[in-house]
Protein backbone atom coordinates (compact mmCIF):
# COMPACT_ATOMS: atom_id res chain seq x y z
CA UNK A 1 0.00 0.00 0.00
CA UNK A 2 2.81 2.38 0.86
CA UNK A 3 4.66 1.56 -2.37
CA UNK A 4 1.57 2.18 -4.48
CA UNK A 5 0.87 5.43 -2.63
CA UNK A 6 4.49 6.56 -3.06
CA UNK A 7 4.43 5.77 -6.79
CA UNK A 8 1.15 7.62 -7.19
CA UNK A 9 2.36 10.68 -5.29
CA UNK A 10 5.66 10.72 -7.23
CA UNK A 11 3.90 10.46 -10.58
CA UNK A 12 1.47 13.23 -9.63
CA UNK A 13 4.23 15.53 -8.30
CA UNK A 14 6.63 15.03 -11.22
CA UNK A 15 3.82 15.48 -13.75
CA UNK A 16 2.66 18.70 -12.11
CA UNK A 17 6.25 20.01 -11.94
CA UNK A 18 6.97 19.26 -15.60
CA UNK A 19 3.71 20.86 -16.72
CA UNK A 20 4.38 24.02 -14.71
CA UNK A 21 8.00 24.10 -15.96
CA UNK A 22 6.88 23.93 -19.58
CA UNK A 23 4.45 26.76 -18.95
CA UNK A 24 7.24 28.95 -17.51
CA UNK A 25 9.53 28.17 -20.44
CA UNK A 26 6.73 28.96 -22.87
CA UNK A 27 6.18 32.35 -21.20
CA UNK A 28 9.95 33.08 -21.43
CA UNK A 29 9.97 32.16 -25.14
CA UNK A 30 6.98 34.46 -25.68
CA UNK A 31 8.83 37.29 -23.98
CA UNK A 32 11.93 36.70 -26.12
CA UNK A 33 9.72 36.80 -29.20
CA UNK A 34 8.25 40.10 -27.98
CA UNK A 35 11.79 41.45 -27.57
CA UNK A 36 12.54 40.57 -31.20
CA UNK A 37 9.39 42.40 -32.31
CA UNK A 38 10.36 45.44 -30.22
CA UNK A 39 13.81 45.57 -31.78
CA UNK A 40 12.32 45.30 -35.27
CA UNK A 41 10.08 48.23 -34.42
CA UNK A 42 13.17 50.30 -33.45
CA UNK A 43 14.90 49.33 -36.67
CA UNK A 44 11.90 50.33 -38.80
CA UNK A 45 11.19 53.54 -36.86
CA UNK A 46 7.57 52.40 -36.41
CA UNK A 47 7.02 54.59 -33.36
CA UNK A 48 7.79 57.83 -35.24
CA UNK A 49 11.43 58.04 -34.20
CA UNK A 50 14.30 58.28 -36.65
CA UNK A 51 15.83 55.08 -37.86
CA UNK A 52 19.21 54.26 -36.25
CA UNK A 53 22.10 55.39 -38.36
CA UNK A 54 24.57 52.84 -37.08
CA UNK A 55 24.76 49.60 -35.16
CA UNK A 56 25.97 51.49 -32.13
CA UNK A 57 23.04 53.91 -32.39
CA UNK A 58 20.57 50.97 -32.72
CA UNK A 59 21.98 49.16 -29.70
CA UNK A 60 21.96 52.39 -27.68
CA UNK A 61 18.27 52.96 -28.44
CA UNK A 62 17.53 49.29 -27.65
CA UNK A 63 19.20 49.51 -24.26
CA UNK A 64 17.29 52.70 -23.51
CA UNK A 65 13.85 51.79 -24.82
CA UNK A 66 13.63 48.01 -24.23
CA UNK A 67 13.64 47.59 -20.47
CA UNK A 68 14.77 44.18 -19.11
CA UNK A 69 12.10 41.95 -17.58
CA UNK A 70 12.27 40.40 -14.15
CA UNK A 71 15.15 37.85 -14.04
CA UNK A 72 16.32 39.11 -17.48
CA UNK A 73 19.62 40.63 -18.58
CA UNK A 74 20.56 42.12 -21.94
CA UNK A 75 23.81 42.93 -23.68
CA UNK A 76 24.87 44.57 -26.89
CA UNK A 77 27.90 43.25 -28.75
CA UNK A 78 29.71 44.95 -31.66
CA UNK A 79 32.15 42.86 -33.64
CA UNK A 80 32.12 40.19 -30.96
CA UNK A 81 32.87 42.46 -28.02
CA UNK A 82 30.50 43.65 -25.29
CA UNK A 83 29.79 47.34 -25.77
CA UNK A 84 26.41 48.23 -24.33
CA UNK A 85 24.35 47.10 -21.39
CA UNK A 86 21.38 48.46 -19.38
CA UNK A 87 22.35 50.95 -16.77
CA UNK A 88 20.18 49.35 -14.08
CA UNK A 89 17.34 46.92 -13.41
CA UNK A 90 19.27 43.70 -13.98
CA UNK A 91 20.24 41.08 -11.40
CA UNK A 92 23.22 39.68 -13.30
CA UNK A 93 25.57 40.93 -16.04
CA UNK A 94 26.21 38.74 -19.04
CA UNK A 95 29.60 40.28 -19.77
CA UNK A 96 30.89 38.86 -16.47
CA UNK A 97 30.89 35.36 -18.02
CA UNK A 98 33.46 35.27 -20.87
CA UNK A 99 32.60 31.68 -21.72
CA UNK A 100 28.97 32.59 -22.33
CA UNK A 101 30.04 35.59 -24.48
CA UNK A 102 32.25 33.27 -26.55
CA UNK A 103 29.33 30.84 -26.97
CA UNK A 104 27.04 33.63 -28.12
CA UNK A 105 29.58 34.79 -30.72
CA UNK A 106 30.03 31.21 -32.01
CA UNK A 107 26.29 30.50 -32.23
CA UNK A 108 25.29 33.84 -33.76
CA UNK A 109 23.74 33.77 -37.23
CA UNK A 110 23.80 36.92 -39.35
CA UNK A 111 20.40 36.16 -40.89
CA UNK A 112 18.37 34.43 -38.13
CA UNK A 113 17.53 34.77 -34.47
CA UNK A 114 19.18 32.00 -32.46
CA UNK A 115 17.60 30.65 -29.28
CA UNK A 116 19.11 28.27 -26.76
CA UNK A 117 19.69 27.23 -23.17
CA UNK A 118 23.10 27.24 -21.51
CA UNK A 119 24.57 26.40 -18.12
CA UNK A 120 26.60 29.37 -16.96
CA UNK A 121 28.15 30.65 -13.79
CA UNK A 122 24.85 32.47 -13.18
CA UNK A 123 22.93 29.21 -13.53
CA UNK A 124 20.79 27.98 -16.40
CA UNK A 125 20.02 30.74 -18.93
CA UNK A 126 17.39 30.80 -21.64
CA UNK A 127 18.64 33.23 -24.27
CA UNK A 128 18.01 34.74 -27.68
CA UNK A 129 20.76 36.11 -30.02
CA UNK A 130 19.39 38.77 -32.38
CA UNK A 131 21.69 39.88 -35.25
CA UNK A 132 21.86 43.65 -35.91
CA UNK A 133 22.90 45.00 -39.35
CA UNK A 134 22.57 48.64 -40.39
CA UNK A 135 23.05 49.70 -43.99
CA UNK A 136 26.12 51.85 -44.55
CA UNK A 137 27.64 50.46 -41.31
CA UNK A 138 30.17 47.64 -41.64
CA UNK A 139 30.00 46.72 -37.96
CA UNK A 140 28.35 43.43 -36.92
CA UNK A 141 26.02 43.85 -33.96
CA UNK A 142 24.36 41.32 -31.65
CA UNK A 143 21.60 41.97 -29.18
CA UNK A 144 21.51 39.27 -26.49
CA UNK A 145 18.58 38.76 -24.13
CA UNK A 146 18.87 36.03 -21.45
CA UNK A 147 16.54 34.84 -18.68
CA UNK A 148 17.73 33.23 -15.46
CA UNK A 149 15.80 29.92 -15.53
CA UNK A 150 16.65 29.02 -11.94
CA UNK A 151 15.11 32.28 -10.71
CA UNK A 152 12.12 31.94 -13.05
CA UNK A 153 11.50 28.36 -11.87
CA UNK A 154 12.24 29.07 -8.21
CA UNK A 155 8.57 29.35 -7.23
CA UNK A 156 7.50 26.02 -8.71
CA UNK A 157 10.75 24.41 -7.49
CA UNK A 158 10.02 25.57 -3.96
CA UNK A 159 6.42 24.41 -4.29
CA UNK A 160 7.64 21.04 -5.52
CA UNK A 161 10.07 20.79 -2.59
CA UNK A 162 7.21 21.61 -0.20
CA UNK A 163 5.10 18.99 -1.93
CA UNK A 164 7.77 16.36 -1.24
CA UNK A 165 7.80 17.18 2.47
CA UNK A 166 4.00 17.01 2.60
CA UNK A 167 3.97 13.77 0.59
CA UNK A 168 6.57 12.20 2.87
CA UNK A 169 4.53 13.19 5.92
CA UNK A 170 1.38 11.81 4.26
CA UNK A 171 3.15 8.51 3.58
CA UNK A 172 4.16 8.28 7.22
CA UNK A 173 0.56 8.92 8.30
CA UNK A 174 -0.75 6.43 5.73
CA UNK A 175 1.77 3.88 6.98
CA UNK A 176 0.76 4.34 10.62
CA UNK A 177 -2.97 4.28 9.87
CA UNK A 178 -2.53 1.33 7.49
CA UNK A 179 -0.54 -0.57 10.11
CA UNK A 180 -3.24 0.06 12.71
CA UNK A 181 -6.16 -0.76 10.40
CA UNK A 182 -4.54 -3.82 8.85
CA UNK A 183 -3.69 -5.06 12.33
CA UNK A 184 -7.33 -4.80 13.35
CA UNK A 185 -8.47 -6.41 10.10
CA UNK A 186 -5.96 -9.25 10.25
CA UNK A 187 -6.49 -9.95 13.96
CA UNK A 188 -9.72 -11.91 13.34
CA UNK A 189 -7.99 -13.75 10.50
CA UNK A 190 -5.15 -14.75 12.81
CA UNK A 191 -7.72 -15.82 15.39
CA UNK A 192 -9.49 -17.74 12.64
CA UNK A 193 -6.26 -19.47 11.67
CA UNK A 194 -5.48 -20.39 15.28
CA UNK A 195 -9.01 -21.68 15.76
CA UNK A 196 -8.80 -23.77 12.58
CA UNK A 197 -5.42 -25.14 13.66
CA UNK A 198 -6.73 -25.96 17.14
CA UNK A 199 -9.76 -27.91 15.98
CA UNK A 200 -9.45 -31.62 16.63
CA UNK A 201 -11.68 -34.62 16.29
CA UNK A 202 -12.68 -34.41 19.95
CA UNK A 203 -12.84 -30.61 20.34
CA UNK A 204 -15.17 -28.49 18.22
CA UNK A 205 -16.03 -26.03 20.97
CA UNK A 206 -13.70 -23.22 19.79
CA UNK A 207 -15.57 -20.15 18.55
CA UNK A 208 -14.46 -16.74 17.32
CA UNK A 209 -15.73 -13.53 18.87
CA UNK A 210 -17.35 -11.90 15.82
CA UNK A 211 -18.16 -8.21 16.22
CA UNK A 212 -19.02 -5.54 13.70
CA UNK A 213 -20.56 -5.70 10.24
CA UNK A 214 -17.50 -5.88 8.00
CA UNK A 215 -16.53 -8.78 5.73
CA UNK A 216 -14.10 -10.26 8.25
CA UNK A 217 -16.79 -10.31 10.93
CA UNK A 218 -19.16 -11.99 8.46
CA UNK A 219 -16.43 -14.53 7.71
CA UNK A 220 -15.99 -15.20 11.43
CA UNK A 221 -19.72 -15.72 11.88
CA UNK A 222 -19.79 -18.05 8.86
CA UNK A 223 -16.86 -19.97 10.36
CA UNK A 224 -18.69 -20.26 13.69
CA UNK A 225 -21.81 -21.47 11.87
CA UNK A 226 -19.70 -24.06 10.05
CA UNK A 227 -18.29 -25.27 13.38
CA UNK A 228 -21.83 -25.47 14.76
CA UNK A 229 -22.88 -27.64 11.83
CA UNK A 230 -19.80 -29.82 12.19
CA UNK A 231 -20.39 -30.22 15.91
CA UNK A 232 -24.03 -31.14 15.34
CA UNK A 233 -22.95 -33.61 12.67
CA UNK A 234 -20.30 -35.19 14.91
CA UNK A 235 -22.69 -35.29 17.85
CA UNK A 236 -25.33 -36.93 15.66
CA UNK A 237 -22.76 -39.41 14.38
CA UNK A 238 -21.65 -40.20 17.92
CA UNK A 239 -25.25 -40.65 19.07
CA UNK A 240 -25.95 -42.87 16.07
CA UNK A 241 -22.96 -45.08 16.87
CA UNK A 242 -23.99 -45.24 20.53
CA UNK A 243 -27.59 -46.05 19.61
CA UNK A 244 -26.60 -48.64 17.00
CA UNK A 245 -24.19 -50.35 19.38
CA UNK A 246 -26.91 -50.42 22.03
CA UNK A 247 -29.55 -51.77 19.63
CA UNK A 248 -27.23 -54.45 18.21
CA UNK A 249 -26.07 -55.55 21.62
CA UNK A 250 -29.56 -56.81 22.55
CA UNK A 251 -29.99 -59.42 19.76
CA UNK A 252 -26.36 -60.47 20.09
CA UNK A 253 -26.81 -60.98 23.84
CA UNK A 254 -30.01 -62.94 23.25
CA UNK A 255 -28.44 -65.23 20.63
CA UNK A 256 -25.29 -65.72 22.69
CA UNK A 257 -27.25 -66.52 25.82
CA UNK A 258 -29.37 -69.15 24.07
CA UNK A 259 -26.34 -70.67 22.39
CA UNK A 260 -24.54 -70.94 25.74
CA UNK A 261 -27.56 -72.69 27.27
CA UNK A 262 -28.20 -74.85 24.21
CA UNK A 263 -28.43 -78.62 24.83
CA UNK A 264 -27.01 -80.13 21.63
CA UNK A 265 -28.53 -83.50 22.50
CA UNK A 266 -32.06 -82.07 22.66
CA UNK A 267 -33.43 -81.73 19.08
CA UNK A 268 -36.31 -79.50 20.18
CA UNK A 269 -33.96 -77.15 22.02
CA UNK A 270 -31.72 -76.94 18.95
CA UNK A 271 -34.72 -76.19 16.71
CA UNK A 272 -36.04 -73.51 19.06
CA UNK A 273 -32.62 -71.87 19.39
CA UNK A 274 -32.13 -71.96 15.61
CA UNK A 275 -35.51 -70.30 15.06
CA UNK A 276 -34.76 -67.64 17.68
CA UNK A 277 -31.30 -66.91 16.22
CA UNK A 278 -32.73 -66.54 12.69
CA UNK A 279 -35.44 -64.22 13.99
CA UNK A 280 -32.88 -62.05 15.82
CA UNK A 281 -30.61 -61.96 12.73
CA UNK A 282 -33.57 -60.89 10.61
CA UNK A 283 -34.25 -58.11 13.09
CA UNK A 284 -30.59 -57.06 12.92
CA UNK A 285 -30.79 -57.06 9.12
CA UNK A 286 -33.84 -54.76 9.22
CA UNK A 287 -31.98 -52.51 11.62
CA UNK A 288 -28.92 -52.32 9.32
CA UNK A 289 -31.13 -51.58 6.30
CA UNK A 290 -32.91 -48.80 8.18
CA UNK A 291 -29.59 -47.30 9.28
CA UNK A 292 -28.32 -47.37 5.68
CA UNK A 293 -31.49 -45.65 4.50
CA UNK A 294 -31.23 -43.05 7.26
CA UNK A 295 -27.66 -42.26 6.20
CA UNK A 296 -28.80 -41.80 2.58
CA UNK A 297 -31.30 -39.14 3.62
CA UNK A 298 -28.44 -36.66 4.18
CA UNK A 299 -27.19 -36.99 0.60
CA UNK A 300 -28.19 -34.24 -1.88
CA UNK A 301 -29.39 -36.80 -4.47
CA UNK A 302 -31.68 -38.62 -2.03
CA UNK A 303 -34.82 -36.96 -3.40
CA UNK A 304 -35.94 -36.73 -7.01
CA UNK A 305 -38.81 -34.27 -7.14
CA UNK A 306 -41.43 -34.14 -9.87
CA UNK A 307 -44.96 -32.74 -10.24
CA UNK A 308 -47.35 -34.99 -8.29
CA UNK A 309 -51.18 -35.00 -8.18
CA UNK A 310 -51.64 -35.07 -4.40
CA UNK A 311 -55.27 -36.28 -4.49
CA UNK A 312 -54.34 -39.23 -6.69
CA UNK A 313 -51.30 -39.99 -4.52
CA UNK A 314 -53.53 -40.01 -1.41
CA UNK A 315 -55.82 -42.64 -2.97
CA UNK A 316 -52.84 -44.77 -4.04
CA UNK A 317 -51.29 -44.73 -0.57
CA UNK A 318 -54.64 -45.67 0.99
CA UNK A 319 -54.94 -48.63 -1.39
CA UNK A 320 -51.45 -49.84 -0.42
CA UNK A 321 -51.99 -49.21 3.29
CA UNK A 322 -55.27 -51.20 3.37
CA UNK A 323 -53.24 -54.34 2.60
CA UNK A 324 -51.18 -53.87 5.76
CA UNK A 325 -53.97 -55.04 8.07
CA UNK A 326 -57.40 -56.56 7.61
CA UNK A 327 -58.21 -55.94 11.28
CA UNK A 328 -58.82 -52.23 10.76
CA UNK A 329 -61.21 -50.12 8.76
CA UNK A 330 -59.25 -47.95 6.34
CA UNK A 331 -60.89 -44.68 5.39
CA UNK A 332 -60.05 -41.87 2.97
CA UNK A 333 -60.23 -38.43 4.56
CA UNK A 334 -60.08 -35.07 2.84
CA UNK A 335 -57.87 -34.73 -0.22
CA UNK A 336 -55.87 -31.78 -1.52
CA UNK A 337 -56.62 -31.39 -5.23
CA UNK A 338 -53.32 -29.74 -6.06
CA UNK A 339 -50.14 -30.52 -7.97
CA UNK A 340 -47.00 -30.30 -5.83
CA UNK A 341 -43.29 -30.90 -6.36
CA UNK A 342 -42.58 -34.09 -4.40
CA UNK A 343 -40.55 -37.27 -4.53
CA UNK A 344 -43.55 -39.58 -4.81
CA UNK A 345 -41.56 -42.72 -3.94
CA UNK A 346 -40.07 -41.32 -0.71
CA UNK A 347 -43.32 -39.64 0.33
CA UNK A 348 -45.17 -42.93 -0.20
CA UNK A 349 -42.53 -44.74 1.85
CA UNK A 350 -42.87 -42.28 4.74
CA UNK A 351 -46.66 -42.22 4.55
CA UNK A 352 -46.87 -46.02 4.60
CA UNK A 353 -44.53 -46.09 7.59
CA UNK A 354 -47.04 -43.95 9.48
CA UNK A 355 -49.87 -46.21 8.33
CA UNK A 356 -47.94 -49.31 9.42
CA UNK A 357 -47.41 -47.85 12.88
CA UNK A 358 -51.12 -47.11 13.15
CA UNK A 359 -52.01 -50.65 11.99
CA UNK A 360 -49.66 -52.21 14.54
CA UNK A 361 -50.73 -50.36 17.60
CA UNK A 362 -54.33 -49.24 17.10
CA UNK A 363 -56.88 -51.71 18.52
CA UNK A 364 -58.45 -54.14 16.06
CA UNK A 365 -61.71 -52.97 14.57
CA UNK A 366 -60.86 -49.28 14.88
CA UNK A 367 -60.64 -46.83 11.98
CA UNK A 368 -57.40 -45.56 10.40
CA UNK A 369 -57.85 -42.49 8.19
CA UNK A 370 -55.42 -41.16 5.57
CA UNK A 371 -55.86 -37.67 4.20
CA UNK A 372 -54.17 -34.64 2.66
CA UNK A 373 -54.94 -30.96 2.81
CA UNK A 374 -53.47 -27.48 2.40
CA UNK A 375 -53.05 -25.55 5.64
CA UNK A 376 -51.71 -22.07 6.47
CA UNK A 377 -48.03 -21.96 7.34
CA UNK A 378 -46.41 -19.98 10.12
CA UNK A 379 -45.01 -17.57 7.52
CA UNK A 380 -46.24 -16.70 4.06
CA UNK A 381 -47.86 -19.31 1.83
CA UNK A 382 -49.29 -22.73 2.68
CA UNK A 383 -48.05 -26.16 3.69
CA UNK A 384 -49.19 -29.52 2.38
CA UNK A 385 -50.18 -31.87 5.20
CA UNK A 386 -50.19 -35.65 4.60
CA UNK A 387 -51.68 -37.30 7.67
CA UNK A 388 -52.60 -40.62 9.30
CA UNK A 389 -55.23 -40.56 12.03
CA UNK A 390 -56.04 -43.59 14.19
CA UNK A 391 -58.30 -44.37 17.14
CA UNK A 392 -55.59 -45.97 19.27
CA UNK A 393 -54.39 -45.05 22.76
CA UNK A 394 -52.46 -42.00 21.56
CA UNK A 395 -48.99 -40.89 22.58
CA UNK A 396 -48.01 -39.68 26.05
CA UNK A 397 -48.04 -35.88 25.94
CA UNK A 398 -44.52 -35.51 27.31
CA UNK A 399 -43.13 -37.73 24.53
CA UNK A 400 -44.71 -36.07 21.51
CA UNK A 401 -41.59 -33.94 20.95
CA UNK A 402 -39.11 -36.81 20.54
CA UNK A 403 -41.04 -39.72 19.00
CA UNK A 404 -39.28 -38.95 15.69
CA UNK A 405 -35.80 -39.30 17.20
CA UNK A 406 -33.73 -42.36 16.34
CA UNK A 407 -34.56 -45.46 18.39
CA UNK A 408 -37.24 -43.55 20.28
CA UNK A 409 -40.17 -45.70 21.39
CA UNK A 410 -43.19 -44.35 23.15
CA UNK A 411 -44.78 -46.39 25.84
CA UNK A 412 -48.46 -47.25 26.28
CA UNK A 413 -48.52 -49.80 23.53
CA UNK A 414 -46.92 -47.75 20.69
CA UNK A 415 -43.58 -48.51 19.06
CA UNK A 416 -42.74 -51.55 21.16
CA UNK A 417 -41.52 -53.60 18.20
CA UNK A 418 -39.37 -52.62 15.22
CA UNK A 419 -35.97 -51.03 14.81
CA UNK A 420 -36.95 -47.70 16.27
CA UNK A 421 -35.83 -45.92 13.10
CA UNK A 422 -39.10 -45.82 11.17
CA UNK A 423 -40.28 -42.43 12.42
CA UNK A 424 -36.73 -41.04 12.20
CA UNK A 425 -36.72 -41.94 8.49
CA UNK A 426 -40.11 -40.26 8.11
CA UNK A 427 -38.74 -37.10 9.73
CA UNK A 428 -35.67 -37.20 7.45
CA UNK A 429 -37.81 -37.51 4.31
CA UNK A 430 -39.96 -34.58 5.46
CA UNK A 431 -36.86 -32.50 6.20
CA UNK A 432 -35.49 -33.35 2.76
CA UNK A 433 -38.60 -31.72 1.28
CA UNK A 434 -38.02 -28.65 3.43
CA UNK A 435 -40.73 -29.59 5.90
CA UNK A 436 -41.16 -31.53 9.13
CA UNK A 437 -43.01 -34.42 10.71
CA UNK A 438 -44.99 -34.08 13.93
CA UNK A 439 -47.57 -35.92 16.02
CA UNK A 440 -50.50 -34.69 18.05
CA UNK A 441 -53.15 -36.39 20.12
CA UNK A 442 -56.76 -36.01 19.04
CA UNK A 443 -59.37 -34.57 21.38
CA UNK A 444 -61.31 -37.81 21.43
CA UNK A 445 -58.96 -40.75 21.08
CA UNK A 446 -55.95 -41.74 19.04
CA UNK A 447 -53.19 -39.74 17.46
CA UNK A 448 -52.73 -37.74 14.27
CA UNK A 449 -49.28 -38.00 12.71
CA UNK A 450 -48.48 -35.51 9.94
CA UNK A 451 -45.87 -34.98 7.24
CA UNK A 452 -45.95 -31.21 6.53
CA UNK A 453 -43.99 -29.89 3.51
CA UNK A 454 -44.00 -26.45 1.86
CA UNK A 455 -46.52 -26.25 -0.98
CA UNK A 456 -44.60 -25.82 -4.23
CA UNK A 457 -46.77 -25.81 -7.37
CA UNK A 458 -45.91 -26.99 -10.82
CA UNK A 459 -48.70 -26.12 -13.20
CA UNK A 460 -52.17 -24.86 -12.27
CA UNK A 461 -54.20 -26.61 -9.54
CA UNK A 462 -57.89 -27.27 -9.99
CA UNK A 463 -59.95 -24.12 -9.82
CA UNK A 464 -62.39 -25.37 -7.22
CA UNK A 465 -59.77 -26.71 -4.82
CA UNK A 466 -62.09 -29.25 -3.20
CA UNK A 467 -60.94 -30.77 0.03
CA UNK A 468 -59.05 -27.80 1.35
Amino acid sequence: MLLVAAIGMTAAGVSAYLIQRERVLARIDDRLASTVEGLQCIADGCDGSERPASVLDFLGQAMTRVLPDHNESTLGLIDGRPRLRPSSGISFRLEDDPEFIARVVDEADADHVVRGTAATEFGALRYAIIPVRIQDDAADGLYVSAYDLDAALSEITEAFRTYWFVAAGALVIVGLVGWFVSGRILHPLRTLRRAAAGIGEDDLTTRIDARGTDDVSDLSRAFNAMLDRLQRSFDAQRRLLDDVSHELRTPITIVRGHLELLDPDDPSDVADTRELAIDELDRMNVLVDDIALLVKTSRPDFLERAPVDVAELTEQVLTKASALSARHEWRLGERAHVVAMLDATRITQAWLQLAENAAKYAPAGTTVELGSRLAPSDGDGEVLELSVHDDGPGIPQEKLDWVFDRFARAEVGRGVAGSGLGLAIVAAIAAGHGGRAYAQNSEGAGARVVIAVPYDTEGEPDAAHPGR
